[in-house]
């Protein structure tokens, strides 16, 4: 078939935006999850100052496209500010700022759904509040809310295809300079398609295995 001929000619430029894809897709789960926790936090503050921030940074970036949020970081900020970012490096921040948003508020769900009498529990054997959060309730909540973490990291790595619009080589930038090489608008596609398709597809079912593992220690 066509489509195999296709990606195994042009099999070092598809395997290189692979590698590139989920370098940028690892780097934006990650970021993403750390700034989504500290979002969460914010949003749960006893100070309305914090909860205002946090309430902004969520409505904003996801009332707006991310494909905005990244030409504003990669062009719009060299004229603002003259800070210039390589295409990496804006794709990073656009995803990890964007996948922040959404998981701060599955952060905020899991957190909220930890049974306050642990807390209540922790607090009164002596532990203090940043204890309670760090050992008590954040464990318990990330657990929870694992098959949404994982699911938005499928959404990471698919709509980490909009990087190539700034330079960055992953799948689609290569697909597209393969296009400019055989003429052929088709095929390349298809075949950046199954690797995506294959991609997201492997993931969420080691997701699904290593949650319903979770499940079952837990009944133990």
């Amino acid at each position: 078939m066509k489509i195999f001929e296709v990606f195994w000619e042009y099999r070092d430029y598809y395997l290189s935006g692979l590698q590139s894809t989920l370098l940028l897709a690892a780097i934006g789960v990650l970021g993403g999850f750390i700034v989504g926790i500290i979002v969460a936090l914010m949003r749960m503050s006893r100070l309305k100052v914090l909860r205002a921030i946090g309430s902004i940074w969520v409505e904003i970036l996801r009332g707006t496209p991310m494909l905005v949020q990244l030409f504003i970081i990669h062009y719009g900020l060299v004229d603002a500010l003259n800070l210039k970012f390589s295409p990496l490096q804006s794709g990073a921040i656009t995803l990890i700022i964007n996948s922040s948003a959404y998981l701060a508020e599955i952060f905020r769900a899991g957190i909220q759904g930890v049974d306050r009498g642990q807390t209540e529990a922790a607090r009164s054997l002596g532990m203090s509040q940043g204890m309670t959060m760090r050992f008590i309730v954040l464990p318990q909540a990330l657990k929870t809310v694992l098959p949404a973490i994982g699911n938005e990291f499928i959404t990471i790595i698919k709509e980490s295809s909009i990087v190539y619009l700034v330079g960055f080589a992953e799948m689609m930038y290569q697909a597209n300079s393969i296009v400019t090489m055989t003429y052929d608008g088709l095929t390349p596609y298809l075949v950046v398609g199954i690797m995506y398709f294959i991609l997201t597809f492997t993931l969420s079912k080691i997701l699904s295995l290593f949650e319903r593992r979770l499940m079952s220690r837990d009944q133990r």
